[in-house]
């Protein structure tokens, strides 16, 4: 069943607008998704597994990471938001991918707008692993901006498959619809050195990453599905409305958008640092192929490396280990809590280039 597919979830209607076509359907047990999509019957995209509310306990490691990073992450914030200044001299149009990217392009949005008195469009749309961007949403927003203008905005990169899927995606858009737009990634943390900009390569915990919907405008993943969609439709997604009370998606935005008046003031201590991109790759590269080994794993899609990517397999797929840097870090915190509290054995591995690293259960 559909619904409209233009709204802002639950962020005011000035921060975003979403290109999805709101669907309900049926959840599926995590153990039954993670069989259906690895024997081939699915794609992960035609799959939601049911979402629940944080406990009270992974709630307060979510409000201890935000005490803990908001500062950093309100720095990084007004640095990507002067880069997007820089990059794009003849407009802004922010599109953020879902959901990672979508609290950071709401942030950049309203940064944008506060700071450097640039009232700008923002859109979350879907890319999803082997299927790519949502052809429909970049019409959409083809018909309205100049592609010289658009921003791609995520929260962080792990092996860079996005990065590399938005470049795919949009060279397929070239020759299908005959319109360029820059392939060019903009986000907060870039490990593997597949971003066009990045205020950061290291491995550092960005809050929003703890949580699911509540804290990304309660949209669920986006969905992929031909028996669901048709091609005229954006694709689609779950509206979580059954969660409003407990939604801390303006709370997260509102909380950076306080600390970054104070780093508004010290323009100064702000820089890009410099990224050997080469060098993060290869990093990238080796552990990938160090870890297929140790472990005799057939596929680097189950090695999901860094703080964000090992949260998401914790929170929604079937784990098989989760691999530590450092077992006392308070980065790592909500992770240890997830894996001690569905029995996923931990491994510290000092020699990891990030602070963690989950494995998928491979069946």
């Amino acid at each position: 069943m559909k619904t409209t597919p233009l709204f802002s979830g639950s962020y005011p209607a000035e921060d975003v607008q979403f290109l999805l076509t709101q669907l309900s359907m049926p959840d599926t047990p995590v153990a039954i998704k993670e069989s259906l999509i690895q024997s081939g019957q699915k794609h992960y995209s035609q799959l939601l597994s049911h979402e629940s509310l944080p406990t009270p306990e992974y709630l307060d490691l979510f409000y201890q990471a935000m005490a803990a990073n908001k500062n950093r992450v309100a720095e990084h914030i007004l640095i990507l938001a002067e880069q997007i200044v820089a990059t794009r001299p003849h407009g802004i149009t922010l599109v953020s991918l879902l959901r990672a990217g979508t609290p950071v392009g709401v942030l950049l949005k309203r940064v944008l707008k506060q700071y450097f008195d640039t009232d700008v469009a923002h859109y979350g749309i879907s890319i999803i692993r082997d299927v790519g961007l949502d052809t429909q949403a970049l019409r959409y927003i083809a018909k309205r901006h100049a592609p010289e203008t658009w921003v791609f905005v995520d929260g962080w990169t792990g092996k860079g498959v996005i990065a590399k899927q938005l470049a795919d995606s949009l060279q397929a858009f070239a020759l299908s619809d005959g319109l360029s737009i820059p392939a060019e990634l903009y986000v907060l943390a870039d490990l593997s050195g597949s971003a066009t900009v990045a205020v950061t390569s290291e491995d550092y915990l960005l809050p929003s990453c703890i949580l699911n919907a509540t804290v990304s405008g309660l949209v669920s993943r986006s969905i992929y599905d031909n028996n669901l969609l048709t091609q005229a439709d954006f694709h689609g997604c779950v509206y979580y409305e059954q969660f409003k009370a407990q939604d801390l998606s303006n709370y997260f935005v509102d909380e950076i958008m306080a600390s970054v008046a104070s780093f508004w003031q010290s323009p100064s201590k702000r820089f890009l640092p410099n990224r050997d991109n080469v060098q993060l790759q290869n990093a990238s590269q080796k552990l990938l192929r160090l870890l297929s080994e140790r472990y005799q794993i057939s596929r680097t899609h189950y090695i999901k490396p860094g703080i964000g990517e090992a949260t998401r397999v914790l929170l929604r797929r079937e784990a098989r280990l989760l691999l530590l840097q450092d077992l006392a870090a308070t980065e790592t915190l909500h992770l240890r809590w997830l894996a001690e509290s569905k029995a996923i054995p931990i491994t510290v591995c000092h020699e990891l280039p990030y602070r963690a690293v989950a494995l998928i259960k491979e069946l």
